[in-house]
């Protein structure tokens, strides 16, 4: 392991995000492997810094990033960096969540920057392992929470600000509305997972069933074609497929004014809403911690939304000793550039020069 290698994890700029890419028991591991790690001072991140500091790592100030780190360090973290018209140019390698390679809002400005200051995404949605597999996801955790928060607002009982808890009260408040009908009456709600054997999906089950119900569970075979009157047929439904290229939708527009809907509520955990990629093109903006609702349709037959695209920060402690658990053995790969890392620099690459051929006519 080379000693010249150096992890700078920064502040999240997104005040809802209480995760962190590497919790203290995994950065103890990295220091003891040579590895150099700076960790950014937070008021919001569920790990306190003195866990980080005792495991061997430097402090910095919050969002220091830009002017204190080395040229040569890796910038590790996991949602959107700080933005705008005086955003500056990006000189580091930065490891995080860019969604930048699916003409998603705001990406062409990203990678604009990266091409500017000479620096790269090493996006973590794209550490695959030679079969296209990813290495480290939020997935089940994602998954479990985005069914978690329909169950209980088909309850009635989600309440509004959301805020950080952990699995331990989740699970009693789901498990609580499910002894709510009674032993002889369990709950009628007919709950549907697309998506259904992947993390995403696999996490959105295990909730459901801790609600009391048995989730329809589809995937490849009962999306190709999807049977739209099955699927407006239950009363929830719980999206966990992200596909890298477009394909027919799940739901349309035209679904939701059809006179036989029963569905009622959709969480899409996914929120691919500015991508051509987007198999629920219903909707244009993603929903809130504050308004974590939003209604598609009133009236007799109402339809609401759930669409928060960091679901895994309200569970921030399980969900992050799950990611960074399978991200720390690429860390200690990061500085030998094996596979996984040359595959997400070779991604970033593609995209830049996607981006800058000219248009043909």
């Amino acid at each position: 392991m080379s000693d010249s290698l150096h992890l700078w994890m920064r502040h999240e700029a997104r005040l809802t995000e209480r995760r962190a890419p590497l919790t203290p028991q995994d950065a103890a591991r990295l220091v003891e492997a040579g590895i150099r790690i700076t960790v950014e001072e937070s008021d919001q991140r569920a790990f306190p810094l003195d866990g980080y500091t005792a495991a061997g790592c430097a402090t910095a100030r919050t969002a220091s990033w830009h002017e204190q780190a080395p040229a040569d360090a890796y910038v590790l973290g996991l949602k959107e960096l700080p933005a705008g018209p005086a955003a500056p140019a990006l000189r580091h390698r930065h490891i995080y969540f860019g969604h930048a390679y699916k003409g998603q809002a705001g990406a062409r400005e990203l990678l604009s920057r990266f091409t500017a200051g000479g620096g790269a995404l090493l996006d973590m949605e794209y550490l695959t392992d030679e079969a296209g597999r990813r290495v480290a996801a939020f997935g089940y955790w994602a998954g479990y929470i985005g069914a978690a928060l329909a169950v209980l607002h088909h309850r009635g009982a989600l309440t509004a600000p959301l805020s950080p808890t952990d699995r331990p009260t989740l699970d009693a408040l789901l498990a609580a509305g499910a002894a709510a009908p009674g032993p002889t009456a369990p709950d009628p709600t007919a709950a549907l997972v697309i998506g259904a054997l992947g993390r995403c999906g696999r996490g959105a089950c295990d909730a459901l069933v801790q609600a009391g119900l048995a989730p329809t569970r589809w995937d490849l075979p009962e999306t190709r074609p999807v049977d739209r009157a099955a699927l407006l047929g239950h009363d929830l439904l719980v999206n966990t497929v992200l596909t890298t290229t477009p394909v027919p939708p799940f739901l349309t527009k035209a679904d939701l004014d059809d006179p036989a809907r029963r569905l009622s509520l959709v969480s899409d955990v996914t929120c691919d809403v500015t991508s051509d990629c987007n198999v629920l093109p219903v909707y244009v903006e993603t929903t809130t911690w504050t308004q974590p609702v939003r209604t598609l349709r009133d009236g007799e037959r109402p339809l609401d939304l759930i669409a928060i695209d960091n679901l895994p920060s309200l569970l921030p402690v399980e969900a992050s000793t799950a990611f960074s658990a399978e991200l720390t053995p690429q860390l200690l790969r990061l500085a030998e550039w094996d596979g996984v890392w040359a595959r997400a620099l070779h991604t970033f690459e593609a995209a830049v020069e996607a981006q800058e051929a000219p248009l043909v006519h």
